[in-house]
């Protein structure tokens, strides 16, 4: 018998390169707006998203989910 695991959208995806994606297609702006944290609105980067998101679970999971929006509407 086999188990039959849901397929984890996230899998095999860096938190580097979810934010990546999700900046070149929104952009910092509207990504700010979606997700009004300040490493979005104020002076953003890569970096300094990354380093915030990697110690604040809650904004994570809010990126994490937005994610999962974003490549459910590419399909």
């Amino acid at each position: 018998m086999t188990n039959q695991h849901p397929k984890d959208p996230l899998h095999g995806v860096t938190l580097e390169k979810l934010l990546t994606e999700l900046v070149e297609h929104y952009g910092w702006e509207e990504l700010g707006s979606m997700i009004r944290i300040q490493c979005f609105l104020c002076d953003p980067s890569i970096k300094s998203s990354l380093k915030f998101l990697r110690t604040t679970p809650w904004a994570r999971k809010k990126v994490e989910d937005l994610y999962i929006y974003f490549k459910s509407e590419q399909k």
